[in-house]
C-alpha cells in the first residue's frame, strides 16, 4: 500500500477485493495532471460508461450524460472555458470527459422506471426537485465514472475550475443538461506532483449512534 493509515485493523482483511485491485481503485490511485502517451479507444470509453452506469440513482433515473472531447477543434472549444490552472492539462489529455447532468431525465422513465412512470407528470411539472435530484444523483455516478476509469488502467484528473455557462453554451444547447464536472483521462505516467495529502481519520469522519 501506498499510504500509512492509522486505524486498528487491517482494510485487506475486511475486503472481498484482492490486494492488486485494492491498491488500483484506491490506495495507489492518483489524481492526474500529466498522462503516459496513448489514445485511449472507443472500446474502453464503452467499458468505462457500462460500469458507470451500475451507480445507484433515485428510482434509476440516472441522469447523468457525457460528452467524450477527442477532436483538437472540441478541445480549443472546452479550453477556453476552462480555468487558466486547468487549460495546459486539458490541452495534453488523450482523452475529456465533460459531465453533466440532465434536468429532463424524467422523460425517460417509462424506459428508466416504468414502475414509477405515473410520477411523470409530477416532475414535469416541478423543476427545482428536478434539478435537485439530476445534480444530487448525477455527483453519485460521477464517484462511480472515476472509479471505473480506474478499473481500466487510466488516472482521472477532475476538475471543477471553469466556466459552466459557457461550456453549457458550447455542448448542451438546445437541452437541459447542465455541466458540473469536466474529467481529463490518461494512462498513468508515474509522475507523483506532490507527496500524497493526510486523510482524515476514522474518528474525525464518522460516529456511531
Amino acid at each position: 500500500m501506498s499510504i500509512d493509515i492509522a486505524q486498528e485493523i487491517n482494510v485487506q482483511d475486511e475486503l472481498i477485493l484482492d490486494a492488486q485491485a485494492t491498491d488500483v481503485l484506491f490506495l495507489e490511485a492518483r489524481t492526474a495532471n500529466s498522462w503516459a502517451d496513448g489514445e485511449i479507444s472507443e472500446q474502453t470509453l464503452q467499458a468505462i460508461y457500462a460500469l458507470t452506469r451500475m451507480a445507484p440513482t433515485a428510482m434509476n433515473t440516472q441522469p447523468l450524460r457525457i460528452s467524450w472531447i477527442r477532436s483538437a477543434e472540441a478541445r480549443a472549444r472546452l479550453v477556453a472555458h476552462m480555468s487558466e490552472g486547468n487549460q495546459a492539462k486539458t490541452l495534453t489529455a488523450p482523452m475529456v470527459a465533460v459531465l453533466s447532468y440532465d434536468t429532463d431525465w424524467h422523460e425517460l422513465m417509462p424506459t428508466t422506471a416504468p414502475h414509477a412512470a405515473g410520477m411523470i407528470p409530477t416532475f414535469a411539472a416541478n423543476h427545482a426537485l428536478r434539478q435537485g435530484m439530476a445534480a444530487n444523483n448525477a455527483h453519485i455516478q460521477a464517484g462511480f465514472f472515476i472509479m471505473a476509469a480506474r478499473a481500466a488502467g487510466l488516472a482521472a484528473g477532475p476538475m471543477g475550475g471553469f466556466d459552466a455557462s459557457g461550456i453549457d453554451a458550447e455542448f448542451n444547447s438546445g437541452t437541459q443538461r447542465k455541466a458540473f464536472l469536466v474529467v481529463n483521462l490518461g494512462r498513468p505516467n508515474g509522475i507523483v506532483d506532490r507527496d500524497r495529502l493526510h486523510r482524515l481519520e476514522f474518528d474525525a469522519a464518522t460516529q456511531t449512534l
